[in-house]
């Protein structure tokens, strides 16, 4: 099952993962990380086609796909 993992240290949470998933399911986490920012989370894992466009997408390599 394809999934993603976020680095959430990593996240400047710039919302570009969650604009363009064509799944719609990332979106931004309630906790803060050590920077200030809420980072990206997957919302719903049986959903994830393993696309990598989040990945493609994020401009601070925080995002892995894994298939």
């Amino acid at each position: 099952m394809p999934t993603i993992k976020v680095n959430e240290e990593r996240c400047k949470a710039c919302e570009l993962c969650v604009e363009f998933c064509p799944q719609d399911i990332i979106a931004l986490s309630h906790e803060i990380n050590s920077r200030g920012f809420h980072p990206a989370q997957l919302t719903d894992q049986e959903r994830c086609t393993g696309c990598r466009i989040c990945g493609i997408m994020c401009p601070d390599l925080a995002i892995e796909v894994y298939r």
